[in-house]
């Protein structure tokens, strides 16, 4: 087997739940060794978060984002147990961390701590609101969405402020994590110095709003919910057809061309109300009246294979298993097998041409303490 593009990088991973955990995992699969620090007994939250469980039962919570990691449990509340965990440290280049602030530093496991006997270390800690004002508030996904504005843009309609149906807040934050962990390796790489990378739910899902956070910031826009609409371009929304919704996203006025064709409704490219996207979206009830009623006419599976083929993006909404099944069609191997576990796995999403991603090691299970 190839070495990994983070071959003999060691990782002392003292983060649980979600963000950290999914960041460190991305390490693992880069070829990384990962040291999950765990409590005695009871180790990750994630471990009792269930069900579902898999065949051995297991949480596959807990297996959704723990593989390529090794288990050590350590009772960080004894002396001999913070002795074992600054052993560990010695031999790392990473530490991640996602305790409440202050928590690592009452324990002496603080970033200025710990570069006294790894100066080279990196030290990625996660927080939810950050180390300042915000230190004391618990970071809990569904709470970062509601008071970051996430829940004020999502929903069905209007007053009906709605999570996104995964911890969406927690994966941005863990891919933020794992991209300042890579930037501060790469800075070490050319001077030898390690450093503290900070990030925190908050500002990841700030970050994240991208448009609809610069409409506010630069027009003064504060967006609400449109359901599955766009608030800057129309086409761009579901329909209903003669069997189940299909999505439309109509990003030019190339694609509006070709949908109004294969819809056989080309008469509205000539009306003012529909010349631009700019006319379209102030037109929205208007045009989306049209089309709607001739989606209604044919199933989506027929709407998917015609507009895709014109060049119009569009597709079924599936479920989850439609979505694995489809991924595999299109030859994207979304499935991988990780050796050790009869769970199947979801795939990293990123090819590496020189140094492939692996799969070398189940999620761990919980051992005696070490």
């Amino acid at each position: 087997m190839n070495p990994g593009a983070l071959d003999g990088v060691v990782v002392v991973d003292f983060s649980r739940v979600l963000a950290g955990p999914y960041a460190t995992m991305l390490l693992g699969d880069y070829g990384a060794e990962v040291i999950k620090v765990e409590r005695p007994d009871v180790g990750d939250d994630t471990r009792a978060w269930g069900p579902p469980y898999d065949s051995q039962g297991v949480a596959t919570y807990f297996n959704a984002i723990n593989r390529n990691k090794r288990s050590v449990t350590v009772d960080l509340s004894a002396p001999a147990g913070l002795e074992k965990a600054r052993e560990l440290v010695t031999g790392a280049d990473i530490v991640v961390e996602n305790f409440r602030p202050g928590t690592m530093e009452r324990l002496g496991l603080g970033y200025d701590d710990l570069r006294r006997i790894k100066p080279d270390l990196i030290y990625c800690s996660i927080t939810g609101f950050g180390r300042d004002g915000g230190a004391a508030m618990p970071g809990y996904d569904l709470l970062v969405q509601a008071v970051g504005g996430l829940m004020s843009v999502t929903g069905p309609a209007p007053g009906s402020p709605t999570k996104v149906g995964v911890a969406l807040v927690d994966v941005l934050t863990g891919l933020h994590a794992l991209s300042g962990i890579l930037a501060a390796l790469h800075h070490r790489d050319r001077t030898g110095e390690g450093q503290r990378v900070d990030t925190n739910l908050l500002s990841s899902l700030l970050s994240s709003m991208v448009n609809q956070a610069s409409g506010y910031l630069g027009a003064g826009a504060v967006p609400g919910i449109m359901g599955n609409r766009h608030p800057s371009i129309t086409p761009y929304e579901t329909f209903d057809t003669a069997d189940r919704p299909i999505a439309v996203a109509v990003g030019n006025d190339k694609q509006f061309a070709a949908i109004t064709a294969e819809l056989g409704v080309p008469e509205i490219l000539s009306d003012s109300r529909f010349g631009s996207n700019a006319d379209r979206v102030a037109h929205r009830e208007a045009l989306c009246g049209i089309l709607g009623q001739v989606f209604r006419t044919r199933g989506a599976d027929h709407w998917h294979e015609v507009l895709v083929k014109a060049g119009v993006p569009a597709g079924p909404i599936n479920d989850l298993a439609e979505a694995f099944a489809f991924a595999d069609r299109l030859g994207l191997r979304p499935v991988v097998p990780v050796p050790g576990t009869a769970t199947p796995q979801v795939a990293n999403p990123v090819e590496l041409s020189a140094t492939p991603v692996t799969y070398r090691l189940a999620p761990p299970t919980l051992k005696a303490e070490e």
